[in-house]
This record gives structure tokens, C-alpha cells and sequence, in this order.
């Protein structure tokens, strides 16, 4: 079983120097932005800037962030992009309906595509959207956008909509999604707790503004000693007798159980 990646940094487009500091600062992915990180009058540049680079493969895979698919960005950003040797995913903001997402993996075959639901219509729609293509390889919320959206302002708030992604990723056979942004790059405890609520909601990594918080991120999400104890237990359970049974300290295992360990001793195994 192949380790996930658990931290996706983000790095503005328009900000070569930033991008080329970002492959260097040990995320697993990086997601060049050409959306809301870029100002106007740097669309342009960004781009092209984006191109020169992913015009040959990177250390790191790298995704980019295009700007809305209702707008009229977009269609320059793939057009640039698509079939670049170091483009490696695209992300598409500000989803809201399955179609929007077939034509872009139209536009761009070859590459995976991960949707961004940012408004109450698009987590409505989360089922439909993640299997909307077999390009689609992973969904995830904007929750600043949807924040403003639904008008909550308490953290759980957002809660239903993470769930509801959490089911909708599951039910279309894709990979647990990612948390969404901390913004304050300060707060690192606060970070941690977000990350350890995210986990129990059934998220597996998250994306990042800052260096700084890979670290946090990887700690929150990598198994504890405990938990990696516990996982080899099962498997040893499980390869001496087959089928379902009670371990001595009470926990009972069967075929999801065994799963769950697997995944987790997964994680134990990252580079």
C-alpha cells in the first residue's frame, strides 16, 4: 500500500522565488495558486511563470490551482498547462455542478483533477461532483469561500459540510480528502487541535501556507506508537486465524478491522 500524502503546500504563482522555496521545504505536493493568491493585474505572468516551470519534471509532484471555471481565466490556464511534464494535478476551484468537471478533464486528459467545493451548492452536489470523471481523483473544501457562503462563523459550523465530503469521497471510491487551510500561520496550536478534529472526521492530511506548519500537519496525522502497537496486533491476530475473533484486551476484529491496520501501519511506512 502506497503512503498518502499528508501535507499540500500552497505557494502564490505570481512568485517564482516562493515556488522554488516551497519544492524545497519537504511537502509532499505543492499547489502552485493562480486564484486568489494572485492578484489581476498577475494573472498573465503568473501563468507563464507557471508553465516555464512545470516545463520539466520537478522533485515533488506539483498541482495547480486555476482560477474559476465559470470565469474567463481558466481556459488560458489549461491551455498553457495541460500536457506539461511536470504538472502533476490540477485543481479546479469553486466547483458547483459534475459537468463543469468532464470538461475540463476533456480539455486536459491525462491529468488527475481534484475538485474544490466552495459554496453550499457544491457540497450539495459533493456526491456527483467527486464521481463526475474518472480523472477526478480527490475533492476538498474551500472554507473560506464557504464560510462567507453559509455565513457561519464558529469553527463547527462547517462541521456537516466536512462530513458530508468525508461520505461523498468514500462513496465515490476516493481517497479520504484533505483538510482545508489553517490561515493564521502563528497559531500552531490551534493548527494541531484543528488537525486532531480533522482526523476524527475522517480527513487525512492537510493543505498549507506556511512551512511551518508541515511539521504540525505530519505530526497530527502520522499514527502514534499506540495506535502502530495496536495495528500490528490485529495483522498478527488476523495472519494466525483467519476470520473474525476477539483479541484478549476485548477489541474485535474482523475484515474492516484489518483494513484499518493495514492503513494505518501505511502511514508508519512514509519516506
Amino acid at each position: 500500500m502506497t503512503p498518502p500524502p499528508l501535507t499540500w503546500l500552497y505557494a502564490p504563482g505570481d512568485r517564482p522565488g516562493v515556488v522554488a522555496g516551497a519544492l524545497l521545504a519537504g511537502a509532499d505536493v505543492v499547489i502552485v495558486d493562480l486564484e486568489d493568491a494572485v492578484a489581476p493585474d498577475r494573472k498573465e505572468y503568473a501563468r507563464a511563470a507557471t508553465a516555464e516551470l512545470l516545463g520539466a519534471p520537478q522533485p515533488v509532484p506539483v498541482h495547480v490551482r486555476i482560477n474559476a471555471l465559470d470565469g474567463p481565466l481558466a481556459a488560458a490556464d489549461l491551455a498553457a498547462l495541460a500536457g506539461l511534464p511536470g504538472l502533476s494535478g490540477l485543481r479546479l476551484p469553486k466547483v458547483t455542478a459534475p459537468e463543469q468537471v468532464a470538461r475540463v478533464a476533456a480539455t486536459a486528459p491525462g491529468h488527475p483533477l481534484y475538485a474544490l467545493l466552495e459554496s453550499a451548492l457544491g457540497v450539495e452536489r459533493a456526491y456527483p461532483i467527486a464521481g463526475a470523471h474518472p480523472a477526478v481523483a480527490g475533492v476538498a473544501l474551500g472554507e473560506a469561500d464557504l464560510r462567507a457562503d453559509l455565513g457561519v462563523s464558529g469553527d463547527a459550523g462547517l462541521d456537516f459540510a466536512r462530513s458530508r465530503l468525508v461520505v461523498a469521497a468514500r462513496a465515490a471510491g476516493l481517497a479520504p480528502p484533505c483538510q482545508s487551510v489553517h490561515p493564521d500561520i502563528r497559531d500552531l496550536e490551534g493548527l494541531a487541535a484543528s488537525c486532531a478534529h480533522g482526523r476524527a472526521l475522517g480527513f487525512l492530511g492537510r493543505a498549507a501556507v506556511h512551512p511551518r506548519q508541515l511539521p504540525v500537519i505530519e505530526r497530527a496525522y502520522l499514527p502514534g506508537a499506540a495506535e502502530l502497537d495496536a495495528a500490528e496486533a490485529v495483522l498478527k491476530a488476523a495472519a494466525q486465524e483467519p476470520g473474525a475473533q476477539a483479541l484478549p484486551d476485548g477489541r474485535f476484529v474482523d475484515a474492516a478491522v484489518v483494513a484499518a491496520a493495514r492503513r494505518t501501519l501505511s502511514l508508519a511506512r512514509r519516506p
